[in-house]
């Protein structure tokens, strides 16, 4: 009977570990879960490179190594983008006017450890991914960026997208401008914590709206902004 129990314990933590794929380079990709949802590492909050630093070195980064990016990397970027900084679990690292938060980040990956291609949806409140779209749509994504070939050389791309009616519902047609004041925002820790984390980066702003939601598959948020993420070359 004792022999039967441990067996069951076993199974079940067995079931529990995410389903592992190995790449010809040795490399492996976490599979999500049957809920189809990804946890993250948790960010670090306190690091030791000076904002000065980061600020002196922040640069458009569009040539990318062979490189992964590793999913911890990945999860501080996406924490720096939109993550709950504040103890009542609503302000995020984003300034957001009203505090309305119309931001919306997705993840188009096909390089990172640890992580399946596929496109996912960033949930700050959970810090952790939502499974879209199975596969790697990094070429779909650069064809929709105007064919921009560090959007498919990079191995994630981070985009930036806002729902306008959540802050236009507070402030009218003038909440379309609070709305990109934040997407700069957003922008502009992505660049900073790149640069702490020694990846590189570039705001891409040229592409087709109607062909990047297709690449999300969604279709109520506006696209903003695509940011390829690599080890620079």
């Amino acid at each position: 009977m004792r022999e039967a129990i441990v067996l069951a314990v076993m199974l079940v933590a067995t079931l529990a570990i995410p389903v592992c794929a190995e790449d010809p380079g040795g490399r492996q990709a976490a599979e999500p879960s049957g809920s189809n949802v990804m946890p993250l590492p948790e960010p670090v909050r306190s690091g030791v490179i000076s904002i000065e630093y980061v600020i002196d070195n922040r640069r458009s980064v569009r040539a990318f190594t062979d490189a992964q990016v590793a999913l911890k990397d990945l999860a501080q970027l996406l924490w720096a983008a939109q993550g709950i900084t504040g103890e009542d679990g609503v302000k995020r690292a984003a300034p957001s006017a009203g505090a309305k938060y119309p931001m919306e980040i997705f993840v188009v990956a096909g390089g990172v450890t640890w992580l399946a291609p596929g496109v996912y949806h960033y949930r700050p409140e959970s810090h952790d991914l939502l499974l879209v779209k199975e596969g790697d749509f990094r070429q779909q994504l650069s064809d929709a960026a105007l064919s921009q070939e560090w959007v498919a050389s990079a191995p994630v791309s981070i985009v930036i997208t806002g729902v306008y009616e959540r802050t236009m519902e507070k402030y009218g047609e003038r909440g379309v401008r609070y709305v990109h004041i934040e997407a700069g925002a957003v922008a502009e820790n992505i660049y900073l914590q790149a640069v702490a984390l020694k990846l590189g980066t570039t705001y891409v702003g040229a592409f087709s709206d109607e062909d990047v939601g297709a690449v999300l598959g969604v279709s109520d948020v506006a696209p903003l902004g695509i940011m390829p993420v690599g080890v620079p070359q």
